[in-house]
This record gives C-alpha cells, structure tokens and sequence, in this order.
C-alpha cells in the first residue's frame, strides 16, 4: 500500500502496523481501535497455533466453531463501510489480511456481511491495485511456513 512504512530485504518485506499514526488511518476512538486490533491478533495467535500443531485435523473442527463466534461478533461491528464508520482505519487493512487467510481455511464459514465487507476492503483504490500487482503474494505463496505440520496454507492452483 502506497505510503505505508515498508522495509524490503532480498523477497521479504516488512510493514509497519503502527503506520496508522504517521498516516492517518486511526480510529476516531483509539482505545476501540486497540481492542479490536488485538482481537484480531488473537484470532491470528489462534489460526497458528492450529496451524504448527501436528494434530491439526483434529483441532481445525474447534478452531472453525471459535471462529464462527468470533464472525458473528465481529459483523456487529462492522458499520458501514468500515469497521469505525467511514473512514478506513489500520484496523480494517489488518482485519482483511488475517479474514483472507482464514478465508483460504474455510470459505463456506463467511456470512455475507463479512464478505461484502472485505470487498470494500479490497476495492479501496490503493488495495485493488496492490492486489492485482506482481508484488501480491497471497495467492500464491503459503499463508505460515510451508513446513508447518498443520496447516501451511497453500494456495489452492486455479
């Protein structure tokens, strides 16, 4: 995403979350904005823990219940457009990022709430085009470690 702090080694880039400060893109009340940040980075915590552990089939049927509340929750959240109202926060770039991993896992698990949210996500002008650009990587490079023992989450092939 143009303007966001990025650090580039080798294939490897880096973003800064906090970018949201610097840029704009903070919720009008931040305390909202920290705790449903770290919702969602528990939500995060959660698909990996799943994801490393070799027992991954038998702990991903548990993982998609937990996660279905987690939806159902987070769609009353969502007020139209966004997660705040109408301006696109950090917190909405960072909850579509983990929702498309979680999307790649089980897809039949979104509500349409949830899925027309994240289009408007990726129809911001500056996320459709990195989307549709070479240096977009979420469709073809595994969601964890390749070696995960779980679930490394390997983009289907088209």
């Amino acid at each position: 995403v143009d303007g966001i702090p990025r650090h580039v080694r080798k294939a490897v880039v880096s973003t800064q979350s906090t970018g949201g400060r610097k840029f704009d893109m903070m919720p009008d009340d931040l305390a909202k904005g920290d705790m449903m940040e770290l919702v969602i980075q528990s939500q995060r915590m959660d698909l990996g823990k799943i994801s490393y552990n070799p027992d991954f089939e038998n702990l991903k049927e548990g993982f998609i219940t937990k996660f279905k509340v987690f939806l159902k929750r987070f769609t009353a959240f969502i007020v139209k457009p966004f997660i705040f109202g109408s301006k696109v926060t950090y917190v909405d770039i960072l909850a579509y990022e983990y929702l498309d991993h979680i999307r790649a896992l089980t897809p039949e698990s979104f509500t349409p709430e949830v899925s027309e949210y994240m289009q408007r996500v990726a129809d911001l002008p500056n996320i459709a085009e990195w989307l549709k650009s070479e240096e977009c990587t979420n469709k073809t490079y595994p969601i964890n470690s390749p070696k995960a023992p779980g679930w490394p989450g390997v983009p289907k092939k088209a």
